[in-house]
């Protein structure tokens, strides 16, 4: 794997950056090596590898770009999980596999305009019509959704407040009446398509994944693994940014002698890499954990959290390293600046997940 992303990957990185185009050659080079259908069974064409290994994907890739990286866990994990998991024998083979062999780009589509860690304020609505289900509302910052083929889409199917009501449905993206709307002008991973979409499309049936309200507890059960997921895209990041920073600091020269040589220096390097690996070994753990069923919901919120933080740190002191370069756009450190914010987001903002750390202490009297 890493291999695949220092021969072709890295070369790539700051012209999807600077681009900002979904980077069709290497999706449809992911796909090929097997990688999009790493963890799903071998009769949809994948190795039934573990969430260990699942995460060397995740880490390595965005060790090389953190857009195509995010590209990568939405097609093998998001957008693609609730399928596999609840869709019928014709839909894997109409939907599930295509996207496995990226002929098929897939997504999530769960976050709204004013329901983004409060899902219970969603107003996307499902109801009944003869011989399906019709679907209206809007939804925003769906990753990959203008090259999208196939969303699995988040809807309540009553007005009923809260989450007990809350429904995934398989929407083709080629249903009359979806439409692709806003492009989000991002910060970082560029590359990662994000944009708003309208649905107002009538579903078959058998489009809806995992039963009449039971979304939300369909998304808890993938939740931890989107966290720890996020939290080796933190570590490969970080990775990558302190090697940078470490060869620049043993390159570049003031008074006389490499800059690594100054104390303060040094020691940011030694605060940078002994925080990356503090991340990684809680990362790994709680991915053995989850590999062994064991419950990690705080285990994998702690990862996520410690992880992303401490990549929003390191890609900060590389830029500190590199001086006034930090501020340049001929060189990476800006770039894992910008990216390392996404990773703030995704499976919980740092406020909410230190909420449930907190009340999980709580319960328990302490760690």
């Amino acid at each position: 794997m890493r291999a695949f992303v220092e021969r072709e990957v890295l070369p790539r990185a700051e012209e999807l950056d600077q681009d900002g185009v979904f980077p069709e050659q290497l999706f449809h080079r992911l796909a090929e090596l097997g990688y999009f259908a790493l963890r799903y069974p071998a009769e949809v064409g994948g190795q039934d590898a573990d969430f260990q290994t699942a995460c060397v994907l995740y880490e390595e890739l965005a060790a090389g770009s953190l857009s195509l990286a995010a590209i990568a866990a939405m097609q093998s994990l998001m957008g693609t999980v609730f399928v596999h998991r609840f869709g019928t024998s014709e839909q894997h083979r109409r939907y599930l596999v295509p996207a496995l062999r990226g002929e098929l780009v897939a997504t999530l589509a769960l976050t709204e305009p004013e329901a983004g860690s409060d899902l219970g304020a969603m107003r996307t609505r499902a109801r009944r019509v003869p011989g399906g289900w019709h679907l209206v509302g809007t939804k925003t910052w769906i990753t990959n959704a203008p090259v999208a083929g196939l969303l699995t889409v988040a809807a309540k199917t009553t007005e009923e407040p809260g989450l007990k009501d809350v429904a995934l449905f398989l929407l083709d993206a080629s249903t009359p009446g979806f439409q692709v709307g806003r492009p989000i002008r991002k910060l970082g991973t560029r590359s990662s398509l994000t944009s708003e979409v309208a649905i107002d499309c009538t579903v078959p049936e058998d489009a809806l994944l995992g039963g009449e309200g039971q979304g939300m507890r369909n998304v808890g059960g993938v939740l931890s693994e989107i966290r720890i997921m996020t939290a080796a895209l933190a570590c490969g990041l970080g990775r990558r940014a302190l090697a940078d920073a470490g060869g620049y600091a043993g390159q570049r020269r003031a008074f006389g002698r490499p800059i690594g040589e100054f104390q303060l220096i040094s020691a940011k390097l030694a605060n940078m890499a002994t925080e990356l690996e503090a991340a990684r070994l809680l990362t790994a753990d709680a991915a053995r954990r989850l590999d062994a069923g064991e419950a990690i919901t705080t285990q994998a919120a702690m990862a996520k959290y410690f992880a992303s933080e401490t990549c929003c740190r390191i890609v900060d002191e590389a830029t500190r390293i590199y001086g006034s370069y930090g501020f340049a756009m001929e060189y990476p450190a800006q770039r894992y600046f910008r990216d390392a914010r996404f990773l703030l987001y995704g499976g919980g903002t740092s406020e909410i997940l230190l909420g449930l750390i907190g009340r999980e202490v709580l319960k328990r009297g302490g760690w």
